[in-house]
């Protein structure tokens, strides 16, 4: 199953680049980059539960 989502913030700023996990119970089950035009897509096995989408946080720098 594919899954296609197109991501707009209200300040008008791009998400391009930023690196999304979908998330089945809270186990990552897919992950997409956002591209220029604000959309992302996950390739899935066929779910029958919520699902979430959240920020890849490996992304953030620490220290």
């Amino acid at each position: 199953m594919t899954i296609k989502l197109k991501l707009e913030l209200p300040s008008g700023q791009s998400l391009k680049g930023a690196p999304l996990e979908l998330l089945s119970m809270g186990v990552s089950i897919a992950r997409g980059v956002v591209d220029k035009h604000g959309r992302v897509t996950f390739d899935v096995k066929s779910v029958t539960t919520e699902l979430a989408v959240r920020v890849d946080r490996s992304i953030l720098k620490t220290g």
